[in-house]
């Protein structure tokens, strides 16, 4: 009864509260993203690649901005509300700067992507089934993005969250586009894709790195005018 009674909670939460809705589903990306970095990591370590090393910071980056992000907001719960607003504006600030650091991270692994340089050892059946899941992803990112856009919550810390899982997601898709060209170049023995691949790789960093700039100016700009 009392399992039932939380679940039935939680799922009242997840419907009505939008800022519940965007921290739980960060910790369920969080974990997620442990899980990358680790085994990027790994297979850099233990294979000496230098894209999987790259893209393991990648990783490891974005573990700890959306565990800055989440550990704020647990925090703030017990604070009064002008220190959760200094708390978050903060948490903001550095973890925005973080993303900096982030896209700097992204130029080898997108280098490497974008000449095809990106191990590949995977079929076309998981190729497929990692499409489906991208394309789920940048969908929700999208989705998310534009209702917090009509419908701002006044917390700064859940419209970065917002924005990280939309630069997420345009990292996962720049990633499914080139193993797909990779599966096919296997297939095929050809490499007329490269130029596809190198000016999509540009257009979708520029974008990550403008989106970026651009949440730092915001906050910068509510910091000075509150």
């Amino acid at each position: 009864m009392d399992n039932s009674g939380r679940v039935a909670r939680f799922l009242q939460a997840w419907r009505e509260d939008y800022i519940y809705q965007t921290l739980a589903g960060a910790a369920m990306s969080f974990g997620i993203t442990v899980l990358f970095a680790l085994y990027h990591g790994y297979l850099g370590l233990r294979y000496g690649s230098v894209w999987h090393e790259s893209i393991g910071i990648f990783y490891l980056l974005l573990m700890v901005i959306r565990g800055s992000i989440l550990l704020t907001e647990k925090r703030s719960q017990v604070r009064a509300q002008a220190a959760q607003h200094a708390c978050r504006q903060r948490t903001f600030l550095i973890s925005s700067i973080l993303l900096l650091v982030l896209d700097l991270a992204l130029i080898a692994p997108i280098s490497m992507m974008a000449v095809l340089d990106k191990p590949v050892s995977i079929g076309l059946i998981p190729a497929i089934a990692m499409a489906a899941y991208t394309t789920w992803k940048i969908t929700m990112a999208s989705i998310h993005v534009a209702r917090q856009r009509r419908r701002p919550s006044g917390n700064i810390l859940v419209a970065e969250l917002r924005t990280v899982n939309f630069i997420d997601a345009l990292v996962a898709i720049l990633t499914l586009q080139n193993t797909l060209i990779m599966v096919n170049k296997h297939a095929s023995g050809k490499n007329a894709m490269l130029p596809l691949s190198a000016a999509s790789s540009a257009v979708i960093y520029a974008v990550i790195v403008c989106i970026t700039v651009r949440m730092l100016w915001k906050g910068l700009m509510e910091k000075k005018f509150p």
